[in-house]
C-alpha cells in the first residue's frame, strides 16, 4: 500500500518555526517530484512548495518565499518543509504529494498524504 504520512504539525506562536516531514512507504518516491500544499478552513487547497526528484530545483509560492524551505532525503524516502517566521495566515492543514512531473498544479500530483494541522497564534 502506497502511503505518504505527514508529521510535525502543531500549535506555534507567530514568528516561530516548525518542521514538517512526509514519510513515504509502499514504493520509492526517489524519482518523483514532491510538493507541499495547504488548505485553510473554507478555502481551496493551494500550492506551497515543490522539489525535483534530485533536489536540484525548488519552487515556492510567493507567500512563503524566503521563509519556508523544502528539502528531501531520498535514502529515507522523506521530504521536509522547514517553516520559519510563521504568521497566523500560515494556519492550515498541510499536505505532501508526489508527482511524476515537477509542477505547482495540484491535479498533476498522483499521491497525497492525509495532512497535518499547523496553527499559528498571534
Amino acid at each position: 500500500q502506497v502511503q505518504l504520512v505527514e508529521s510535525g504539525g502543531g500549535l506555534v506562536q507567530a514568528g516561530g518555526s516548525l518542521r514538517l516531514s512526509c514519510a513515504a512507504s509502499g514504493r520509492t518516491f526517489s524519482r518523483d517530484a514532491m510538493g507541499w500544499f495547504r488548505q485553510a478552513p473554507g478555502k481551496e487547497r493551494v500550492f506551497v512548495a515543490a522539489i525535483t526528484w534530485s533536489g536540484g530545483s525548488t519552487v515556492y509560492a510567493d507567500s512563503v518565499k524566503g521563509r519556508f524551505i523544502i528539502s528531501r532525503d531520498n535514502a529515507r524516502n522523506t521530504v521536509f518543509l522547514q517553516m520559519n517566521s510563521l504568521k497566523p495566515e500560515d494556519t492550515a492543514v498541510y499536505y505532501c504529494a508526489a508527482s511524476n512531473v515537477f509542477t505547482v498544479t495540484a491535479i498533476q500530483y498522483n499521491f497525497w498524504g492525509q495532512g497535518t494541522q499547523v496553527t499559528v497564534s498571534s
